[in-house]
């Protein structure tokens, strides 16, 4: 063989060789996942160096190795060490293993405990170690007692995960809202915590429930509950236990504005109104034609201007004539508006309740009704005796009155016209269709109610399935009461004491020290069949 066809021949065997090589290379990329459970377990600590809860500590560094490589996740806000040191210790991902430098600052015969919360997360699916903390003392003695208990949230009663309970030495408790918690525990799924680790002093106990991680209560977004007496440990302490709740907000402040879409004006409140007010101040002229709709709990409105040819409109909110704000919007010239005239119903499933008119509800204000323009059928009958009138206590809303009957079906056809809304806008066409459901598809729920002390007064509201409330009605005495008329499924029963007798549930107040209203659930299904009467008595517990 010659040179030449060996060379040719070698040539040939590395091309193939390079092929198939990058061929197995290629397709060892493109083959699919290989499938499997979600990662969900956090990493899990193999060694400590030196171990937790060591006493005579003189190390200057702690090497904590772990079963995979983790990251750490918003440190800042995550990490603390108590009690507080001038320098922080410093913190250093090595491939498994985190390295901790303490500050030369530390003092003699000290506890100390390093708080990582949910700092130390896995790389793949940041699957959070939880209340890690490694605990240590300077000198011979290690302090060991803990506060333990339960949060649970205000308005439902259930337990609140996640949470973080802590503590602050009374001393130190005017840093409430302005240093983060060194000191805490996070709360389980059955909303129960513990802290550690903990020396003989008087704390002022708190829980928050963050928007954000900084372990500094926000007032204007975050959850907050607290004990309202100091604690002196002197031993471990069970069942400290706390009610999670929303403060009302101090200073008034709109949340937000806007013009909406249809030309409407909305504004949102940080507060709970009592008799507000809405004026134009500029321009002045079109004050007096405003629309304005609170809703229920007035924290936010809406108001519609029968004149948007304004660049801009200034606002003022008022709270029994009291200025609290003013607010100035800025429309462009060429801004145009969409106002559709289309309502919602309360007919559900096709059937209309039997004790109730057909309820026709709109999002913009409607002027007028041109019932030449509404075609009601009933059964394929043309009928005339029908009215359309504006409910006398929904602002948006038309009650459409008609005897209706059993087992008819009825088609109601809104030919275009039939409802004028403000700037003149007109409905398209639209049909409803429905039967009026049987009377004997409703039931009746009678509760007798035994109150724990007289001169008390307390709010009883019905609840349904998805937990929006159907009926509110204040008791102050033994009573019994019939919701009649309400359409078979689950309905619950839950009582506010209502203690400063206004007829609301009231929030807390932590700088005051007053805890919010008691909320009481009845645990029992209270299910209302259909063509039942059913009687239940309800034995309120006293208010602890």
């Amino acid at each position: 063989m010659t040179k030449n066809n060996i060379l040719r021949i070698t040539g040939k065997l590395l091309l193939l060789f390079i092929t198939l090589l990058l061929f197995g290379r290629c397709a060892s990329i493109g083959a699919g996942p290989q499938g499997g459970p979600k990662d969900t377990i956090p990493p899990k600590i193999l060694s400590l160096n030196p171990k937790n809860l060591t006493r005579n500590f003189a190390a200057k560094k702690i090497v904590i190795q772990f079963d995979e490589y983790f990251k750490l996740a918003d440190q800042q806000k995550q990490f603390s060490i108590s009690p507080d040191v001038d320098v922080l210790p410093v913190l250093k991902v090595k491939n498994k293993s985190l390295e901790i430098t303490l500050p030369d600052t530390l003092e003699k015969n000290t506890t100390y405990t390093l708080n990582f919360g949910k700092a130390i997360v896995d790389v793949n699916e940041a699957n959070a170690l939880k209340n890690f903390s490694y605990v240590f003392a300077t000198g011979p003695e290690l302090d060991s007692l803990s506060i333990s208990g339960n949060i649970k949230d205000a308005q439902t009663g259930k337990p609140v995960f996640e949470a973080v309970a802590f503590v602050f030495p009374l001393a130190r408790d005017t840093l409430f809202g302005k240093k983060k918690a060194s000191v805490y525990a996070l709360t389980d799924s059955s909303g129960n915590y513990k802290i550690n680790n903990l020396r003989a002093d008087t704390y002022k106990i708190y829980v928050l429930k963050e928007q954000g991680s900084d372990k500094i209560y926000q007032q204007s977004s975050d959850e907050v509950g607290f004990v309202k007496d100091p604690i002196t440990l002197k031993r471990d302490t069970q069942n400290v236990n706390m009610i999670l709740f929303k403060e009302e907000a101090k200073v008034f402040r709109i949340n937000d504005r806007r013009i909406n879409a249809d030309g409407s004006i909305m504004l949102s409140f940080n507060q709970h109104l009592k008799n507000p007010g809405i004026t134009i101040m500029e321009p002045k002229n079109i004050d007096a034609g405003k629309i304005v709709k609170f809703n229920k709990t007035t924290d936010s409105v809406k108001i519609w201007l029968t004149d948007m040819s304004f660049d801009s409109t200034k606002l003022s909110i008022t709270e029994d004539g009291k200025l609290l704000q003013t607010v100035k919007l800025n429309r462009g010239k060429k801004d145009t508006y969409n106002r559709p005239v289309l309502p919602t119903d309360n007919i559900e499933a096709n059937l209309l309740n039997p004790n109730k008119p057909l309820q026709l509800s709109f999002g913009i204000p409607v002027t007028g009704v041109d019932p030449s323009k509404i075609t009601l059928m009933e059964d394929s009958v043309v009928m005339k005796d029908f009215t359309v009138t504006k409910d006398s206590l929904e602002l948006l809303s038309y009650n459409f009155n008609y005897p209706w009957r059993a087992d008819s079906q009825y088609d109601i056809k809104f030919a275009p016209g039939a409802f004028t809304a403000i700037f003149d806008a007109k409905n398209k066409e639209f049909i409803k269709k429905f039967q009026l459901a049987k009377r004997d598809d409703y039931g009746t729920l009678g509760v007798k109610i035994e109150v724990p002390e007289p001169n008390k007064q307390y709010l009883l509201e019905i609840t349904n399935e998805a937990k929006a409330i159907v009926n509110t009605l204040v008791v102050a005495r033994d009573t019994t009461v019939k919701f009649a008329n309400y359409r078979a499924g689950k309905y619950f029963i839950r009582i506010i004491y209502d203690t400063n007798k206004n007829g609301k549930w009231d929030t807390g107040d932590v700088k005051a020290g007053i805890q919010p209203e008691k909320i009481w659930n009845e645990t029992k299904e209270l299910s209302i069949r259909a063509n039942w009467d059913r009687n239940e008595t309800i034995t309120l517990p006293k208010e602890q």
